[in-house]
């Protein structure tokens, strides 16, 4: 993101640092109202930037392309020009920081820390190792928060600090090195459940060749078997039916990958959980469909026996047979209308071809 550093910008944006400021003391000095002050304060810095801010904030030159044009800054929110502000002046941050770490314990706290200074902890020199493993650690667990916040609302409001911590972190060691190892293992567990969501996707093979050294790799596997052990538990946390679908259409990304044997076990059972109607996971008939469909592509071998041994199990349910047989009927009709369509358009075109010659 362009930085901001023309008169106007800096004093617009060491006003509102004075509003956080205000708002976290009202919270510090107010046990009864903590919790709203701080989710209020969230909501704030998690806005989209108005016409009239941007205006202010970003910089327009004659010569340049528009700030508006770039599909990144259309997206803009506060928290995206404030984490560049606290870089570029970090003393405007301390005393945001020392109210937050007061705070510490409240909800939200690690929410605003992790959008407001993200960019900061990478970016501004910390010689204290205790003070940057608390701080490495609120980053890990307010980022973790505020990706299950965009999952839960199936919105991508917070890709900007996913997109950070895996490109200018993650993949780059010489950033990623000023955190303690723990913290770059937490990191490389948290990005590794959602970099689905944010369609990343193509950043895998980088991202699994900057995979920190785990103490028990001799147990669990390789960088792929951590990588999709993260994405298997994270398919059984999820509730949201477009998210799901989502994972279970980008997860063929996998295929090819070298896997032990108890991890290919591991994902192979999660995605059947969702084949069945039911419990424990009570999945759509779009999201069955979806899991076969990503089951069959990733494990091609004993697709026809595993669909087998499936009906033989619905077959023990006669509660699903109508749904079932309602279904299968709906399928043929459309299927059926869709062949004799085709033919009657192909047969109009041949007949408007002859007709014209």
């Amino acid at each position: 993101m362009t930085r901001h550093s023309t008169a106007r910008s800096i004093a617009y944006l060491a006003a509102l640092s004075q509003e956080i400021e205000k708002k976290l003391q009202r919270a510090f000095a107010s046990p009864s109202q903590r919790r709203d002050l701080l989710q209020e304060l969230f909501a704030d810095i998690a806005l989209k930037i108005d016409d009239r801010a941007r205006d202010i904030i970003l910089i327009r030159e004659e010569d340049t392309i528009s700030p508006e044009g770039s599909a990144t800054q259309k997206w803009l929110c506060f928290y995206d020009v404030l984490a560049d502000y606290y870089v570029d002046v970090p003393e405007s941050g301390r005393p945001i920081l020392h109210l937050l770490v007061q705070l510490w314990s409240q909800s939200f706290a690690s929410h605003i820390f992790s959008l407001l200074f993200h960019k900061w902890l990478f970016e501004v020199q910390l010689d204290n190792s205790e003070v940057l493993l608390r701080y490495s650690s609120a980053l890990v667990q307010g980022a973790t928060n505020v990706f299950w916040i965009d999952i839960q609302s199936n919105t991508r409001q917070f890709q900007s600090l996913f997109l950070y911590l895996l490109d200018d972190v993650m993949l780059m060691p010489e950033k990623l090195n000023k955190i303690p190892l723990q913290a770059q293992r937490d990191l490389y567990l948290l990005l590794s459940r959602f970099i689905i969501f944010y369609n990343s996707v193509d950043k895998l093979e980088s991202f699994l060749k900057h995979c920190p050294v785990f103490p028990n790799n001799i147990l669990i596997g390789g960088p792929a078997d951590i990588f999709v052990i993260e994405v298997a538990d994270q398919l059984q946390k999820l509730k949201v039916e477009p998210v799901l679908l989502h994972y279970l259409s980008q997860i063929r990304a996998l295929r090819g990958m070298e896997l032990r044997m108890t991890t290919s076990t591991r994902l192979k059972t999660c995605l059947y959980s969702f084949t069945s109607p039911g419990g424990p996971m009570y999945p759509t008939r779009a999201v069955r469909h979806a899991a076969w469909d990503a089951l069959d592509y990733l494990f091609p071998v004993g697709k026809k026996l595993r669909h087998l041994i499936s009906l033989f199990f619905r077959l023990l349910y006669p509660w699903y047979w109508p749904s079932s047989c309602w279904n299968f009927i709906v399928c043929c009709i459309k299927a059926i209308f869709y062949t004799l369509l085709g033919y009657f358009l192909s047969g109009f075109g041949k007949f408007r071809k002859n007709k014209r010659a």
